[in-house]
């Protein structure tokens, strides 16, 4: 059987079981389960390479699998094969304070750097939420709460190292702080979505941690005044370090998951980090902006415990909006506009759920133009399902028209596809061109990112060859 020889290889750390397979089926999203047909766990970037080149061999498609916590099916397996679970390569390799960088494994979680990273004084910046792996970040350009500040994963990704789909191992980038020597390969592989090569090893940019550090919570009487401050805010050139939307569906949802007492109105919630006597000022430009565009008081959170609460509660908003429709079918789905157009994206796409009668929160980092909405129809209703769907594809289509694109941060995977045309045009098909003579068997990752007849004339078997 093909993959008799990855057992041997790798031993217990090989699995073709119902339960294991499963698992890598799944993501948070509504997509179906697509099981590959084996998972594995290498320990090394040789063993990596090694599963690759077996993979390449027997035209058998590889799938890179960091936590799953992706939302457009990104780490599913549609034409089966073997899902490359990266959670043994979990090491911190190098910290070089004085060069303010990282080398990792591409399965250390943000968290986990961070927590080795307290004794330095400094920090890993970008934070999309989910504790999820360094290397899936990498794959997926993930951004999150703080990149108004420090950017997304593009700007904090030096160097790497990656697994081509014929097996070879490269390095691009260095450790320097720029460079001018050729294609820029790591911003290549960066957003590549695991279609171009499997990350093994990642260079990361350090900051130093804030001296002081405070964060708050304002109500707004609607949601126009509150995406009206974010838009001044930006144009003013305050430096925030989070600036955050959430809607009144958001926080009624909040306040019964969490017991909380907030007004049930659109709030911003925002983080400065500087000096103390810079995030004061910083506080006090805002302050003035948000009074007046009719915000109500500050609720300040000066603390790390209570700056926790308060993001936690922020990037808790998913389950506590499905734990109030419990018979929901999610489909999330985000966009990303130029900020001068943020309020009427924002205020559209609000009116459209309200008019469809689908449950929809709002919320967002709205500070980089970008906003989520969690459309949560009712499962049993198909007609509501339908409409959801629709409500979606508006959105993309409305960020088009308004400049932006169709996914600020979720990335594309399969969810997203159909929209790749409409957004890039001609330069979908260099994607293609680039995947092709990178993978030109197609093997890894297949069916996501670019057209999957892009990548070669000969397609991944549906399913792997000799597989139960």
């Amino acid at each position: 059987m093909a993959l008799d020889a990855l057992r041997e290889l790798l031993g217990p750390r090989f699995s073709t079981g119902a339960s294991e397979c499963a698992l890598h089926g799944r993501s948070e999203a509504h997509f179906p389960e697509m099981p590959p047909d084996a998972v594995v766990w290498p320990e090394t970037t040789e063993e990596v390479a090694q599963i690759v080149r077996h993979c390449a061999r027997h035209r058998i498609p590889v799938i890179g699998w960091g936590t799953g916590t992706s939302l457009e099916a990104h780490a599913l397996a549609p034409h089966g094969g073997v899902c490359v679970d990266f959670s043994r390569m979990d090491k911190v390799l190098r910290v070089a304070p004085e060069d303010m960088l990282a080398v990792v494994q591409p399965g250390v979680t943000r968290e986990a750097l961070n927590a080795e990273l307290r004794a330095t004084g400094l920090f890993f910046p970008v934070d999309p939420g989910a504790n999820a792996s360094l290397g899936g970040m990498a794959a997926t350009r993930a951004s999150g709460t703080t990149a108004v500040r420090y950017g997304t994963m593009r700007a904090n990704v030096l160097a790497l190292e990656v697994v081509l789909a014929d097996g070879r191992v490269i390095r691009t980038g260095s450790q320097a702080p720029k460079s001018s020597t050729g294609y820029d390969l790591t911003a290549l592989f960066v957003g590549s979505e695991g279609t171009l090569g499997l990350i093994t090893e990642l260079t990361l940019r350090l900051q130093g941690q804030p001296e002081a550090v405070t964060a708050g919570l304002c109500a707004f009487p609607d949601m126009a005044s509150a995406v009206e401050t974010v838009i001044a805010t930006i144009q003013s050139g305050i430096p925030m370090a989070r600036i955050e939307f959430i809607d009144a569906a958001n926080v009624r949802a909040f306040n019964a998951w969490a017991k909380g007492d907030m007004a049930e109105t659109p709030h911003l919630m925002v983080e400065f980090h500087g000096s103390p006597s810079g995030v004061r000022e910083q506080a006090a430009s805002f302050g003035e902006i948000v009074a007046e565009m009719g915000g109500g008081a500050f609720q300040w959170a000066e603390r790390a415990e209570d700056r926790n609460r308060l993001w936690k509660m922020r990037h808790e908003g998913y389950y506590a909006a499905r734990a109030a429709h419990p018979n929901a079918f999610p489909i999330t789905t985000d966009i990303c506009v130029p900020i001068s157009r943020l309020a009427e994206a924002v205020e559209e796409t609000a009116r459209e759920i309200a008019e469809a009668g689908v449950p929809g929160p709002i919320l967002g980092h709205v500070g980089d133009g970008n906003f989520h909405a969690l459309l949560l129809p009712d499962r049993d209703r198909p007609e509501e399902i339908a409409k959801a769907k629709a409500l979606a594809s508006r959105m993309a289509e409305r960020a088009l028209r308004l400049g932006g694109t169709v996914s600020g941060e979720h990335g594309i995977g399969m969810g997203k596809l159909g929209y790749m045309e409409a957004e890039h045009g001609a330069g979908w098909e260099v994607m293609g061109a680039v995947k092709a003579a990178l993978d030109p068997l197609g093997i890894l990752n297949p069916g996501k990112l670019v057209r999957q007849q892009m990548a070669g004339s000969a397609q991944p078997p549906s399913r792997a060859p000799g597989a139960p």
